[in-house]
């Protein structure tokens, strides 16, 4: 959506996280990620207006949230992707034009519910005006949207969609990143934001189901959901071929479910480190590769015979390029 809008000679901002190399990459503007002298520019301005005792007091996310909004100040348009989502979320503090609800499955369960129906509701509790609802796995999704005080928007199966479905087959992109960009264009429709559709052409989506080379493809998913557009995508791009799974996940994620999903499409598994307390005991993932019967070990090199996919979080598309990708 970014990258049409500032083909459209429109001054256009674009946050988002984690970053999978650079924090630069989280604040984009203008067609690129921002340079370090506008961040320290922006760091030091948001520091003098916050003070030190506030600067510490806030998260994280919270404080780069507020960085990215101080770098983006005098742009046309600003796209907040949320962090966790839902109603609580750092990026809510400013005013939405429209809100924009990519599909919804279980994650973040510790900040957000334990049901669909709950990570649904937190999640459209945080619309202000209007939104978009995209393509939905779960039915209590729409149910819950058309129920809260806002106009609502529900992405049509049925338009016609053709020459978007060329162009993202053209671009080689997975069915889902078709179903993301059909939600952004009808966004851009709903706030009357003008674009050509060939600017599709153009989008580089770096690290979702993207090549690398010719054998190499990574993303950053992480949970289900992802798991289950994946699959589907594997199976679009390479049939019945059997890829190598690189793979690591974080302690909260449901990575026995989510290899269950990959199951069909592995022919073995190579786990990768990443560097975060957050990674799950590799003991534990050992163990629960062993109990679906998935054949691994740990990564060492790129063998040109085999087909690869980089997937299980931001760390461990990191963790690849930073250490692996020079040796290929």
């Amino acid at each position: 959506m970014a990258t049409l809008l500032h083909i459209q000679g429109k001054r256009v901002g674009h946050f988002s996280s984690p970053h999978i190399l650079r924090f630069n990459e989280r604040i984009w503007i203008d067609g690129k990620d921002i340079d370090n002298n506008s961040l320290n520019i922006a760091h030091k301005r948001l520091y003098k207006i916050l003070g030190r005792e506030m600067s510490e007091a806030l998260s994280y996310f919270e404080y780069t949230t507020l960085l990215a909004l101080v770098a983006m100040e005098e742009l046309d348009i600003i796209i907040l992707e949320a962090g966790l989502g839902g109603e609580f979320d750092a990026t809510n503090i400013v005013s939405k034009e429209l809100s924009v609800i990519t599909p919804i499955g279980f994650d973040h369960q510790e900040f957000l519910g334990n049901s669909i129906k709950e990570i649904a509701l937190t999640k459209v509790n945080s619309i202000e005006k209007r939104a978009i609802i995209g393509f939905q796995p779960y039915m209590e999704v729409y149910d819950i949207a058309k129920n809260i005080n806002a106009e609502i928007y529900i992405l049509d199966r049925e338009e016609d969609n053709s020459r978007v479905l060329y162009i993202t087959r053209e671009l080689n992109w997975s069915y889902y990143l078709y179903e993301n960009t059909l939600l952004a264009l009808r966004a851009l429709d709903i706030l009357n934001l003008p674009y050509n559709i060939e600017d599709l052409k153009y989008i580089k989506l770096f690290g979702r189901f993207y090549s690398i080379s010719p054998n190499i493809t990574i993303d950053v998913g992480h949970n289900i959901l992802a798991s289950k557009a994946i699959s589907k995508a594997l199976r679009a791009r390479y049939g019945d071929k059997k890829i190598v799974l690189v793979y690591n996940a974080l302690k909260d994620k449901d990575y026995g479910a989510i290899l269950n999903i990959l199951k069909p499409h592995i022919k073995r598994v190579e786990i990768i480190p990443i560097d975060t307390k957050r990674a799950v005991d590799i003991k534990l993932l050992e163990k629960e590769l062993e109990r679906l019967s998935i054949e691994f070990n740990l990564f060492k090199n790129v063998n040109k015979n085999d087909i690869y996919l980089i997937f299980g979080s931001f760390f461990v598309v990191e963790s690849f390029i930073k250490k692996y990708l020079p040796q290929i």
